[in-house]
């Protein structure tokens, strides 16, 4: 089994804040994990706050990685570690079904 990947779907942003253009305020997240053609997701978004003085990265410089660190970072170490565990056990049960619904034999 692969370890999760976390990806960016979107970005939420003040246009001017802080004395700062494009200031990101929303991190739209996704996170999957896959085995074969079989994926397990899991997708939220976690705000997050531009302190004035701190570093400031322009909105056109971000690398997903670097907003990928924020998101993780804003839902803190044991929150990422629960949505991690939690797609491990959402592809074993993709993998493993305890049920099914097949199609009608009459169809």
């Amino acid at each position: 089994m692969s370890t999760p990947n976390w990806t960016i779907a979107a970005l939420e942003a003040y246009p001017q804040a802080e004395q700062q253009t494009d200031v990101v305020f929303a991190i739209h997240w996704r996170a999957n994990l896959s085995e074969g053609e079989v994926t397990a997701t899991n997708y939220g978004c976690v705000p997050v706050t531009y302190v004035a003085g701190e570093p400031f990265t322009p909105f056109a410089s971000l690398t997903e990685d670097q907003v990928v660190g924020w998101a993780k970072e804003a839902l803190g170490a044991e929150r990422v570690a629960e949505i991690e565990t939690g797609l491990v056990a959402q592809l074993q049960s993709l993998l493993n079904p305890t049920s099914i619904s097949p199609a009608l034999p009459w169809i």
